[in-house]
């Protein structure tokens, strides 16, 4: 696999394979944990706003054991200032992200950890992708035929993508995009 991303040096994808596992009751108290955590070093900064997004904020989905956080701040010039507390809690940074509307974090990737435990995406406050995920995440979580769909589709994507997290994550989009167009407004 040829990332068209840059990714930081040591980095192996066969460490850092993609797997589908059960839902794990515990998600949802590993999410409270790390937002108190985030509360406090984030306290100085105003108006931010803080989710649990993604497959693991889903009763009963099997997902990556991966815990996905959004944060939001009233306006992206707070961004820069979030970058240094939410390293102390052991977020490394994606500074070449290519994807300008956010910021992302990781926690445990290899060759930074053993693996990946928590994700943060710092999103425009009531941006599109704010909007966006908690509509895919509330959607699934009413619909239980299509999460059960979902995880299918992502069982499935997991072998075929094992160690391609791109494409993984663009063969998720036409799901994803259909759910999507079901949703009023």
């Amino acid at each position: 696999m040829t990332s068209k991303y840059k990714v930081p040096p040591g980095y192996d994808p066969q460490k850092d394979k993609i797997e589908i596992v059960e839902y794990d009751p515990r998600w949802p108290e590993l999410y409270f944990q790390e937002e108190a955590r985030l509360q406090k070093v984030l306290k100085e900064i105003p108006q931010f706003h803080i989710e649990h997004f993604g497959s693991t904020s889903v009763p009963g989905l099997g997902a990556k054991p991966i815990i996905d956080i959004m944060i939001a701040v009233e306006s992206r010039d707070f961004w820069p200032i979030l970058i240094e507390p939410i390293k102390t809690l052991g977020y490394n940074h994606w500074e070449d992200n290519p994807k300008k509307d956010e910021m992302f974090f990781v926690k445990g990737m290899p060759p930074f950890g053993e693996k990946r435990t928590h994700h943060i995406h710092v999103l425009d406050f009531q941006g599109f992708r704010w909007k966006r995920e908690r509509l895919f995440r509330d959607y699934l979580r009413v619909h239980i035929d299509e999460a059960r769909k979902y995880e299918v589709l992502k069982r499935k994507l997991s072998v075929k993508f094992s160690t391609d997290r791109e494409a993984y994550t663009e063969a998720k989009t036409e799901f994803i995009n259909s759910i999507h167009s079901q949703i009023p407004g």
